[in-house]
């Protein structure tokens, strides 16, 4: 029997659930707002369902809309299921909530303008427009299939981003099943294991290569920063983006925070005396931003992650090396010319060390024997030294 009259559903002030038979309460919270809220058991689970607010939906549209609920139970349908399928959200939709949701932990600048992009041209046009429940596997081989022979790299991460967004949909029980999971493998050829490689000149032609940077007509900023990445063994990035603020100048620190660090920790870089010398030569470059090395070309920014590379095919040593290759000739020389432990070359790289046992009891970054090993290094490459003197073990 009914508990509730409008009269009674208008006068309710008092916060809590209130009654009126069959599952369907108003709910009042502390606020005052008022709500319809229907109790049921589907598939042996308790459940609460939402079924509009007051007064905007009227006690008996209420009672109307639970009644159908409990008729879709009897029959066996999910009340819950369909009214999730009926706002199913296109792929491009939901390809746009897995975006930014992700988009405050991703860091590199340029994966996440790839990311968006590569699902434009490829996906979004066969699929980008269907819900996300009515995609099939022969959908996804069709945007695969052009390109998985002959830009295999590009072909592997649109199926892992299409992967990635069904996922979420999967979910989220917008569908069932992930038209491109592993089921899709028997159609696509497998494609060869290429480990690559970045180009990195040979150690010994660092210094020489510096020199011809240095003479060049390049901005003052991207000599300075290309000096200072090598000396440090520094990604470009992080190079790129550091900060005055991140120079401890009494302990010959640069602490970059980890919320620039590929793996979210902070690193502690110990600074040679080159090093130093370099951010000496960069105080003419303040702007106000804060930025050690700023753009040339947009004031108050760091420069493009294509400076670098610029400057390098400018001089015609594009070919020799990539800009992160020259860490790959710090690690080489490290490995061939020094007596330096395994763990002080890869910690200076700011390299995991260990398993992940060995990592939470390892309490020291090995700074003071980093500290040895990055002078040696400027040394070398400055031409102070032939080779690195022995190094602690």
């Amino acid at each position: 029997m009914p508990r509730l009259t409008s009269a009674k559903v208008k006068a309710i002030t008092k916060p809590g659930m209130h009654g009126d038979g069959n599952g369907l309460y108003l709910n009042v919270t502390s606020s005052g707002s008022r709500s319809w809220i229907q109790r049921m058991v589907i598939g042996g689970r308790r459940r609460e369902l939402g079924l509009g607010g007051y007064p905007a939906t009227g006690l008996a549209e209420a009672r109307a809309l639970a009644l159908a609920n409990k008729a879709f139970v009897r029959a066996g349908r999910d009340p819950v299921a369909e009214r999730r399928r009926s706002n199913v959200p296109t792929f491009r939709e939901a390809a746009r909530r897995v975006y930014d949701a992700n988009l405050p932990r991703w860091r590199n600048g340029k994966h996440i303008t790839v990311w968006w992009q590569s699902l434009e041209r490829h996906a979004f046009p066969t699929i980008g427009d269907m819900k996300v429940d009515q995609i099939r596997r022969s959908d996804v081989l069709a945007i695969l299939e052009p390109i998985w022979g002959v830009r295999q790299e590009t072909a592997r991460r649109v199926r892992q981003r299409i992967r990635s967004v069904l996922r979420w949909c999967e979910a989220h029980d917008y569908c069932t099943g992930n038209a491109a999971g592993d089921a899709l493998d028997g159609a696509l050829p497998t494609m060869p294991r290429l480990k690559a490689h970045l180009r990195a000149m040979p150690y010994r032609e660092v210094s020489a290569a510096l020199a011809t940077v240095e003479a060049s007509r390049a901005s003052l900023a991207s000599k300075l920063c290309l000096r200072f990445l090598v000396l440090t063994a520094a990604r470009s990035g992080e190079a790129r983006g550091a900060t005055w603020d991140e120079i401890d100048e009494d302990a010959g620190e640069w602490r970059i925070p980890g919320s620039r660090m590929k793996a979210g920790v902070e690193h502690r870089v110990p600074l040679s005396g080159a090093a130093v010398e370099s951010l000496e030569q960069a105080r003419v470059l303040r702007d106000g931003s804060g930025l050690i090395f700023p753009s040339s070309v947009k004031r108050g920014h760091p420069m493009s992650d294509m400076t670098l590379t610029q400057v390098l095919r400018k001089n015609g040593l594009a070919e020799r090396s990539t800009v992160h290759g020259f860490r790959s000739a710090f690690r080489d020389w490290a490995a061939e010319c020094t007596s330096a432990p395994h763990a002080v070359m890869e910690l200076s790289l700011a390299h995991a060390v260990g398993s992940s046992v060995e990592q939470a009891y390892a309490r020291s970054d090995l700074i003071e024997k980093r500290r040895v090993l990055m002078q040696a290094w400027a040394d070398f490459v400055t031409g102070d030294a032939a080779e690195a003197p022995p190094l602690p073990s």
